[in-house]
């Protein structure tokens, strides 16, 4: 047998065991893929998809793209408050659960002398628009997990 030199073995023996282990057993570990934050059934995230469904049920819906990620309703007038009216558009960017990945737009309109006007929306209100979709594709999310 051929004395061989040790730091050499190993420089050639470490490549060796890289190279088997990636091409052998390393797929055959079980995936958890529990509620995945990423979901892909659609074109967009399906818990944030549904939280905006949910959250705008009772607005009456104008448009639907799940595809797209875009939800347009149309307007809606508060039996509470008959002299304004809102209309909101969510737009979903990612098929990740994540708040960027969320934007909603609001318009407000006041009725004055029969005639709706244009009116600002408060900030407070589509960050509050936000706060309830994203909240509830986290619910929605958790409840897939424990039903798993």
């Amino acid at each position: 047998m051929l004395p061989m030199n040790r730091p050499l073995s190993l420089a050639i023996l470490v490549p060796l065991l890289c190279v088997t282990a990636a091409c052998g057993g390393g797929n055959d570990r079980p995936r958890a893929d529990i509620a995945a934050s990423q979901t892909t059934t659609i074109g967009v995230n399906s818990y944030l998809w549904r939280a905006s469904l949910d959250t705008l049920s009772f607005m009456p819906l104008l448009q639907t793209d799940s595809n797209g990620g875009v939800i347009v309703t149309d307007w809606y007038v508060n039996p509470n408050v008959p002299s304004e009216r809102m209309k909101v558009t969510v737009t979903i960017l990612d098929q990740d659960l994540r708040a960027d990945a969320l934007r909603v737009a609001a318009q407000r309109q006041m009725n004055q002398g029969g005639q709706w006007i244009d009116a600002p929306v408060k900030a407070a209100t589509v960050q509050k628009l936000e706060d309830i979709i994203l909240t509830r594709a986290r619910d929605l999310r958790r409840s897939a997990i424990v039903s798993d």
